[in-house]
């Protein structure tokens, strides 16, 4: 008897309910447990410590991450659906290393670039990440349309020639600038304000909803782009809008939380093992399973060690090196 296929949409509702219970759990998981009469104390206006640590550190902490990882999860379908590559991650473009070279710049330098709320830091990693997008993007269209190649090699000649200004840069920095500038290259949600989360979160919401008013259409681009143009589909037009908004969305996150690696791979693929290829369903599980699998992972990172707190870009990339293998060995074959 042939086995009966689960619906999407099945697994669709599952994902949401396990967002939801990852939501509800991590802010109660840490190295100091919680007093709840405490934390229902701090709604009523007195300042005490649980309060503080449940209301100011973790749960901004775990928005931030579900946030992160909703995005590069997102980012990481619309790469690999633009390149019909499933090992296209979000920073195969050189985005993450226009964003480190703008980071590890300033701590260097000690300017001030602070804009709308964002440290020098955060300003000057997501500038670099926007001028690597600007730079690969004009690359790509010197053929007068957008070439997928092209934009995967001119992405990775930038990461490796941003990668030797990097290590230029940390060849003259003194040890604490270089402690500071290997510690944001790791990827931390340690420190975040509400306040920044509020800001970004307009626009990656914008983000979200381009890219799933596009799912149709990458479905389509995804198989090939003559059936594209076939289908009377702008090919063109659908591959600027989603790599346009595929790459400031991984800027932004990137400027917040450093580069986060193997996120926008792994998740992904786990999708389409489960929930199939169309990017109608893939595009809101992504944002689910995507912003669950980091709170978890920043939860492993925060407590696993306690009271070190590890990166939690350290996490992943424990996770997605062998998964990148698995993956690697399974297209050999």
């Amino acid at each position: 008897m042939k086995k009966k296929k689960i619906k999407p949409s099945i697994y669709l509702i599952f994902y949401l309910l396990f967002f939801i219970f990852v939501l509800s759990i991590t802010p109660f998981i840490g190295s100091h447990s919680l007093n709840m009469g405490n934390v229902g104390k701090f709604l009523q206006g007195v300042e005490t410590p649980d309060g503080i640590i449940f209301f100011q550190i973790r749960l901004p902490r775990i928005f931030l991450a579900m946030i992160t990882g909703a995005s590069l999860t997102l980012a990481g379908i619309a790469f690999q659906a633009l390149m019909r590559n499933p090992l296209a991650t979000p920073y195969t473009l050189g985005v993450s290393a226009g964003g480190a070279l703008g980071a590890v710049f300033v701590i260097k330098s000690g300017l001030v670039l602070s804009v709308w709320g964002f440290s020098t830091i955060q300003t000057a990693a997501f500038l670099g990440s926007l001028f690597t997008i600007l730079v690969v993007y004009i690359i790509a269209r010197r053929s007068g349309q957008l070439s997928i190649h092209i934009m995967i090699l001119a992405g990775v000649t930038i990461s490796y020639f941003f990668g030797a200004l990097i290590l230029m840069i940390h060849f003259f920095a003194d040890f604490t600038e270089t402690r500071q500038m290997v510690r944001w290259m790791m990827g931390g949600l340690d420190v975040v304000e509400i306040s920044l989360i509020v800001k970004s979160l307009p626009i990656l919401i914008i983000a979200f909803l381009v890219l799933f008013l596009s799912a149709r259409m990458l479905n389509i681009i995804s198989t090939s782009e003559e059936m594209a143009l076939s289908k009377g589909v702008p090919v063109s037009l659908v591959q600027k809008i989603v790599f346009i908004t595929a790459s400031l969305m991984t800027g932004l996150v990137v400027a917040v939380s450093g580069p986060i690696g193997f996120v926008g791979l792994i998740v992904p693929h786990f999708l389409r093992l489960t929930i199939g290829v169309d990017h109608r369903y893939l595009i809101p599980a992504g944002i689910l399973l995507g912003g669950a699998f980091l709170a978890l992972c920043d939860t492993v990172a925060r407590t696993i060690l306690a009271p070190v707190d590890i990166p939690v870009g350290i996490i992943t990339a424990l996770l997605g090196g062998p998964f990148f293998l698995w993956l690697l060995m399974k297209q050999i074959g």
